[in-house]
């Protein structure tokens, strides 16, 4: 990672927020990131990935947007994973980071992924796990669950991280376009997947020890979604042992646009 800099063609960050159903908690996170841009000397860019909404989603999303050129809204198919898809694909910044639309995270610590603070990695994930990072409210049963699945997923796909689900993560712009072309899981466990891919072809990952709050509106459901996972992560590997890992993109999903 280089020095932040600011280009009228690539901004430095795209920040992605998958959106579903989100009328409620939207709003709020919207006015905390664009609050917090007017603070930062580089230029920033929000894309809200709308999935599916049948709320109120897409209005508010596009009502801010019309305030601010900084705000595109964008459309996908439904699932978590398509979201980010279209957003890895479409950012423009030189990093792009995933950021859940409860904001557990405060925005302003998006900076301990950037340079300075944070250099010679291509991609970099919150982790509320690492040394230095502090659980605020959550309780013992999610916690208990998160502990389970990240134990399942270094056992059968990524060992030696502590946090591979918690929704904030920042990838370089040509090393998301190359991961994400090759994605297959658009539904909770599509992060798993990328990091996966992104280890396997040589990408240097951070764990960034972060504050995280504990949102009670969480969608992901204890045992269905946990389920689910655990056999999207096998499917990880039966994909990579198929070689679906190992294709190329199609040029339309090269580097060529970036």
């Amino acid at each position: 990672m280089s020095a932040p800099s600011t280009n009228s063609q690539h901004p430095l960050l795209s920040i992605i927020i998958p959106a579903y159903n989100e009328e409620k908690r939207l709003p709020r996170s919207l006015e905390q990131i664009l609050a917090w841009m007017e603070t930062v000397p580089y230029e920033v860019e929000v894309l809200v990935v709308e999935n599916g909404s049948t709320d109120r989603t897409t209005e508010i999303a596009e009502s801010f947007a019309a305030r601010s050129s900084n705000v595109r809204v964008l459309h996908s198919a439904k699932g978590k994973g398509a979201a980010v898809y279209a957003g890895m694909m479409q950012g423009r910044g030189e990093y792009l980071f995933i950021c859940d639309s409860d904001l557990s995270m405060p925005i302003a610590e998006v900076e301990k992924f950037l340079p300075p603070q944070l250099d010679g990695y291509d991609v970099a994930i919150a982790s509320r796990e690492a040394p230095g990072a502090v659980r605020y409210n959550e309780p013992e049963y999610r916690h208990i669950m998160g502990r389970v699945f990240n134990l399942i997923v270094r056992v059968l796909a990524i060992p030696g991280f502590h946090d591979t689900q918690c929704g904030f993560k920042m990838f370089r712009r040509d090393v998301a376009r190359r991961v994400f072309a090759r994605q297959t899981i658009t539904g909770w466990t599509f992060d798993v997947e990328a990091l996966y891919v992104a280890i396997k072809e040589g990408a240097r990952v951070a764990e960034v020890p972060i504050n995280w709050y504990f949102d009670a509106d969480s969608r992901v459901h204890p045992i269905k979604d946990t389920w689910q996972m655990f056999w999207d992560v096998i499917r990880i590997r039966l994909n990579d042992l198929r070689g679906l890992y190992d294709r190329q993109p199609p040029p339309s999903e090269s580097l060529a646009d970036c």
